[in-house]
């Protein structure tokens, strides 16, 4: 049989390369992708391994990539992407490439934190000069309110709220004034407000105005909720107070000149500064773009070789080195048929990096169980993936996914059987396949939408399954075909044939074909699929739910024998003889005397009897359960015979004991070699019984698990016709054109909702569920572990 229908034969291979290639030879191997490492150190934990500075250095790379990225996309540059072909740098450049990394972050965290302080001080700037405006009207009217003696009470300024406070004075002359000025959060004003008033009993004028900055200003939003106050006071007691006040509210204290010439020539010096460090923000901020553009150009293919070199350094550390330090000594799994292939690589690559010593693969042999390879294609690896969610495949055991990929579709069109559902459904998917061949890399925000892409050729294959199965079932949105002409006549009923008249069609509201009567019947099965008189019939429920029913089961025993043939094969190829005589062979006389001849008998009923015989035709059902009232069961044959075999081996290990005297066990004799293996007759007659009975009752209940394919296409068909009757159909009975747009808009919804996308899930889960359940437990294990190959391009995916 060959590869494509088992896994591939693996060996495990000892490697011996010189040290100074290693790095390029193991850089080869990634970018060939054919070959898993092996742990030759699994007691030696990671920190200890020869290579792990090498990997903290790379790791240490991917750190400062991660905020290169961060920095750009925060920047709102667009990041070219890179090849996956990229090299990865020779060793000696790898320090190059590491200064280049160290330099560019230290660089570019300069420019952040002297950006910020630059943009800290203009912002400081901004407000002072935003409170050397608004403050000058503040003055005035605080000395002429504070050269009178009226003092506003603490409920007035509660309930309205004002901004002015007053200090009492002993006379009528003008008082000498201390203030302090800044600025504040607008959320935090009222609290500030009612403790400056309380701690300072009231002697004091606040005033406050908040900032409005022209939207067009680059600082604009720094402003958006923030106010400028000052508070006016009497005494150096009172400024303290205020002073921590303002502390306490987080609220910035700015410098004001008490006279209004230097507070003029302050406001001056103040925007001469603001003008020169807008400027000095300009000329940092196009370097920092420069810079990061120069970086989104580089970084895509500085991750791809940070990547590589991490994953190479990784493997490395899985490999040991020779006494002398000169040699390399790796182990690794490969496919037998590409050995070739890796080993000409390796030497090219010795060749080319000037080695003095030749790779050297040698085969080993080990009792390991290999991985399980199955070398799939763009349109095979999504039935591949299909199998292993069930579980990866032992060695070498028989891959059911290339018979799933014409089983699976076929299955699941059995259920979604309409060939307007399934064209549509196959359209999508060809939409699909162009898109990815025009989009190589199909990387998708939405998780969903990556699996459907993922999974297009299966989408494909179901669609166009369900065409065939729609035609077969004459089903094409709950409408049929009359390609050849029905093999009914309406008119033969008539008289002077049959018994109707004009007066029968006026009274009758259901009228019966009776086969019977000459010329009715042609007694011709429509060529291809349902005759079309059934989609108008009363009865067509009935006799669909009879057609399908029994064409679930069909193929439903086919599908299980066809699982139990697969076993065979398992059995030949693994040599196992004696599972041939006491497993496959009685599976299949199980098999085939029960349900095989149940199949015989819905086959013989369909052949023998005809349309007028069928009320006379004896039940299948019944006949079938009088059949299985007889006791037919008999005592599992298997353990007696692992019994006879033991005994036979024991008798032979005697013999052998018997020609070696007691001291050449001493001398050098294993003495485990001549234990014997316990071997219990109870548990395997018990182990054996077991399989016995589930396989028996597991037949049963599968042949019975088929029957959601006659439930399912029968559910699919009568939404359908539900939708057709309920919603289109009232589209073309009256309604404008308008209407009959939006009627055919609701239908087209509704098509895709209820019967693509929900029952298209439905009978995907089924369709998986017969798979793993019913098909592949009668041969597949799955109990192996999955050949990873050391590849960069799975590496870089991540």
């Amino acid at each position: 049989m060959g590869s494509i229908f088992r896994s591939e034969e693996m060996c495990l291979v000892q490697l011996f390369v010189q040290a100074e290639a290693a790095y390029c030879c193991v850089n080869e191997l990634g970018e060939l992708g054919l070959v898993q490492f092996r742990d030759l150190n699994p007691g030696i934990i990671a920190f200890q391994r020869k290579f792990v500075n090498d990997v903290r250095r790379c790791e240490e790379m991917e750190r400062i990539l991660r905020f290169l990225e961060k920095e750009i996309t925060k920047a709102n540059i667009p990041i070219i992407e890179s090849s996956e072909n990229d090299k990865a740098p020779c060793p000696r450049d790898v320090i190059e490439l590491e200064v280049a990394f160290e330099k560019l972050e230290k660089e570019l965290k300069e420019i952040n934190t002297n950006q910020e302080a630059l943009k800290n001080n203009c912002l400081e700037l901004t407000e002072l000069k935003f409170l050397l405006q608004i403050t000058e009207d503040f003055f005035e009217e605080a000395e002429s309110q504070l050269s009178g003696s009226e003092l506003p009470s603490e409920e007035s300024v509660a309930v309205t709220g004002c901004s002015r406070r007053l200090s009492s004075t002993s006379g009528g002359g003008r008082l000498k004034l201390g203030f302090v000025a800044g600025v504040i959060q607008r959320e935090r004003f009222s609290a500030f407000e009612r403790l400056l008033w309380r701690l300072c009993h009231g002697n004091i004028v606040l005033r406050h105005v908040e900032i409005n900055v022209p939207a067009e200003d680059c600082m604009a939003d720094e402003f958006i909720s923030k106010d400028v106050f000052i508070v006016f006071f009497q005494g150096e007691q009172f400024k303290s107070k205020v002073i921590k006040i303002c502390d306490g509210f987080h609220a910035t204290v700015y410098p004001c000149p008490e006279t209004l010439h230097e507070r003029m020539e302050m406001s001056v010096g103040v925007n001469m500064q603001i003008k020169d460090l807008h400027m000095i923000l300009d000329q940092t901020e196009k370097h920092r773009k420069n810079l990061l553009l120069s970086a989104a150009k580089e970084v895509r293919k500085w991750n791809v070789k940070v990547k590589k070199m991490k994953a190479i350094y990784y493997t490395l550390n899985l490999c040991n080195i020779d006494i002398t330090q000169k040699c390399l000594i790796a182990e690794i799994w490969c496919p037998v048929t590409d050995l070739k292939k890796v080993h000409s690589t390796l030497t090219k690559e010795s060749v080319r990096n000037g080695s003095t010593m030749p790779p050297i693969l040698n085969r080993i042999a080990t009792n390991q169980t290999p991985p399980t390879f199955n070398k799939t294609n763009t349109f095979t690896v999504g039935f591949q993936n299909i199998v292993d969610a069930y579980g990866v495949g032992n060695y070498r055991e028989v891959n059911p996914a290339p018979y799933s990929i014409i089983t699976f579709p076929f299955v699941f069109a059995i259920m979604f059987g309409d060939c307007g559902h399934g064209l549509v459904m196959a359209i999508m998917a060809v939409g699909m396949i162009l898109y990815e061949r025009h989009h190589k890399n199909i990387e998708m925000n939405n998780e969903i939408l990556t699996i459907l892409c993922h999974g297009r050729y299966i989408i494909l294959l179901m669609g166009l399954f369900s065409i065939y199965t729609g035609l077969i079932y004459n089903d094409c949105f709950s409408k049929t075909f009359n390609f050849f002409g029905s093999a009914w006549n309406v008119r033969a009923m008539f008289q002077p044939n049959g018994p109707w008249r004009n007066e029968t069609l006026q009274n009758s509201s259901v009228l019966q074909l009776n086969p019977a009567v000459q010329g009715v019947f042609s007694g011709k099965p429509y060529p291809f699929g349902i005759d079309p008189i059934w989609n108008i019939a009363v009865n067509k429920l009935t006799f669909m739910n009879s057609y399908k029913m029994k064409m679930s089961v069909i193929l439903g025993v086919f599908h299980m024998l066809f699982g139990v043939t697969l076993s065979l094969l398992n059995h030949i190829y693994f040599k196992e003889l004696t599972n041939i005589f006491l497993e496959f062979i009685p599976e299949v006389i199980f098999l085939t005397a029960l349900f095989g001849y149940l199949v015989f008998l819905i086959i013989f009923k369909w052949c023998v009897f005809t349309v007028s015989e069928s009320e006379i035709a004896p039940s299948i059902l019944v006949h079938f359960i009088n059949m299985l009232m007889f006791n037919y069961s008999g005592p599992a044959m298997t353990p007696f015979y692992c019994k006879q075999v033991r005994l036979c081996d024991n008798s032979k290990v005697s013999i052998l004991r018997s020609e070696h005297t007691e001291a050449e066990i001493k001398g050098g004799g294993d003495k485990n070699h001549w234990e014997e293996e316990k071997f219990s007759f109870g548990d395997t007659f018990v182990q054996q019984a077991i399989h016995t009975i589930e396989y028996c009752l597991g037949c049963v209940s599968n042949t019975a698990s088929y029957l959601r394919l006659w439930a399912l296409s029968l559910a699919h068909a009568e939404l359908s016709e539900v939708l057709w009757h309920m919603v289109l159909r009232n589209g073309f009975t009256g309604l404008s054109s308008v209407g009959l747009t939006i009627t055919f808009a609701v239908f087209a919804v509704l098509s895709v909702a209820i019967l693509l996308v929900m029952e298209g899930l439905s009978a995907f889960l089924h369709a998986l569920r017969l798979h793993w359940v019913e098909f592949q437990n009668k041969f597949y294990k799955g109990a192996g572990y999955k050949f990873i190959p050391f590849s960069f391009r799975d590496i870089c995916k991540r």
